[in-house]
């Protein structure tokens, strides 16, 4: 499952996903075709039950394709369709069913960022980063997404210089669950991805759903959602067998179904 730019290898109920657009993975219109493809297809692959994503060579992303940008005019009706096409390529990481896991490799900037704060876990290499470089190159953008990860005044900090934040730094802000040196960066990302594989793979998903769904209701609201959602779990023989299996003290066998 791949195209020129995005390839996908699926392997023990793990879909890694490899943005490889060199020399920086910028987001070119196949680019965002291809991320959009195959999150959908791995919402509806049933193998799939986590993905990693992550970025070829030393960056994850530094997002909009400046090169081919840069004094070239638009044609009536072409902006619309770049930022919707953007769009849509975040909303389908977000949206995608199955949990994603980022491996930072590299900086992921602008673009790179908010398909960064897409994801549902990340971890760093020690030459990972964040930042917001568009007030330099003429741009604007990436600010919301990176107030799901970033405080007040850190964000418009970003926003306003450039400031990339560093691996190290996104440890202690508690923006990554890891930042490790560079050559341990896949292990560590295909680790989280293993222990989310053995889960439940209808519970995973109704998870993640819960959890995009409550993300900007009220206590009660997203409180009583989970409770529907845990009606619905109890629904399925996955969530029977985990019962079984901790009630008999021995490891749970789940069926997806």
């Amino acid at each position: 499952m791949e195209n020129p730019v995005i390839t996908c290898d699926i392997n023990d109920h793990i879909a890694l996903v490899t943005m490889n657009n060199p020399p920086v993975n910028a987001q070119s219109p196949a680019f965002k075709d291809g991320m959009t493809e195959i999150f959908d297809r791995i919402s509806d692959l049933p193998d799939v039950r986590v993905a990693v994503l992550t970025g070829a060579g030393r960056i994850f992303s530094a997002g909009a394709d400046i090169k081919n940008r840069a004094g070239r005019e638009r044609q009536p009706g072409e902006q619309w369709a770049h930022s919707r096409g953007g769009r849509e390529m975040f909303h389908s990481i977000v949206e995608c069913r199955k949990p994603v896991i980022g491996a930072l490799n590299g900086p992921a900037l602008g673009a790179g960022l908010a398909v960064a704060a897409s994801c549902d876990i990340l971890v760093t290499g020690e030459k990972g980063s964040l930042g917001l470089p568009e007030i330099d190159v003429g741009l604007l953008g990436g600010g919301r997404h990176a107030m799901r990860l970033f405080g007040h005044s850190l964000t418009r900090r970003m926003m306003l210089t450039g400031y990339r934040v560093p691996g190290p730094e996104l440890y202690r802000l508690g923006i990554v669950e890891a930042c490790v040196p560079q050559e341990e960066l896949m292990d560590v990302a295909m680790g989280f991805a293993r222990e989310i594989a053995s889960k439940s793979p209808i519970a995973t998903t109704l998870a993640k759903h819960a959890l995009n769904t409550i993300e900007d209701m009220s206590l009660r609201d997203g409180y009583r959602f989970e409770q529907n959602m845990t009606a619905e779990l109890g629904k399925y023989e996955d969530s029977k067998e985990a019962m079984l299996a901790f009630a008999e003290k021995r490891p749970p066998v789940f069926k997806g179904r």
